[in-house]
């Protein structure tokens, strides 16, 4: 992945081995709506305790939509209690976790408060062009309470926010599948469906 690639001008090569997001230009419509685009397999990771019975039910719905077209994956990775009165040595402890986790040829998304803001029509884009990054899975990270340590933030291709509220990581898990089931939507040209 160290040569640059082109993804509907939104995309370039900053570093030997990363493609980073450059500022969306405001857009109504996506350039790969109602086109033949390459589904690349996604992998949502997410740190946090375990999750609701209801938020895990529309989880498990929204996965079941996305599958129609194509393969996702929920992982979710455990807070490391033993050091929760040492906010640093935990976030260092889920980073280590998340990045056994991914492989080198994922083409990474970090969700983050500081993050690019992008709106439904962006991230069709983001999921779309995908592969064309030369990647062979499109993995979303959701940090913990206490946010992404240094070594996801180093290996992110890209870092989305998906409001400019702070969102609890459950609900940005929520929120994320919801915009995930929409751009495959807006990529197919078809209705959406709540």
């Amino acid at each position: 992945m160290g040569t640059a690639v082109h993804l509907c001008g939104c995309f370039n090569s900053t570093t030997s081995n990363s493609h980073q997001l450059q500022p969306f230009k405001t857009r109504t419509k996506c350039n790969y709506a109602a086109q033949s685009v390459k589904a690349l397999p996604i992998r949502i990771l997410s740190v946090g305790k375990k999750r609701s019975r209801g938020l895990q039910l529309l989880v498990d719905d929204y996965i079941e939509k996305i599958k129609y077209y194509c393969s996702v994956e929920d992982v979710q990775i455990r807070p490391n209690p033993r050091n929760a009165r040492d906010h640093r040595a935990q976030v260092d402890d889920e980073d280590t976790a998340v990045m056994n986790i991914i492989r080198s040829d994922d083409w990474v998304v970090m969700l983050d408060e500081r993050g690019q803001d992008i709106g439904s029509e962006q991230m069709a884009e983001l999921v779309g062009g995908a592969s064309n990054t030369g990647a062979s899975r499109l993995s979303f990270c959701i940090g913990g309470p206490y946010g992404h340590g240094r070594k996801i933030r180093e290996r992110a291709n890209i870092s989305i926010k998906l409001s400019s509220l702070v969102l609890n990581h459950q609900i940005a898990l929520l929120v994320l599948m919801e915009q995930l089931y929409r751009s495959w939507t807006i990529l197919r040209g078809q209705k959406y469906h709540h």
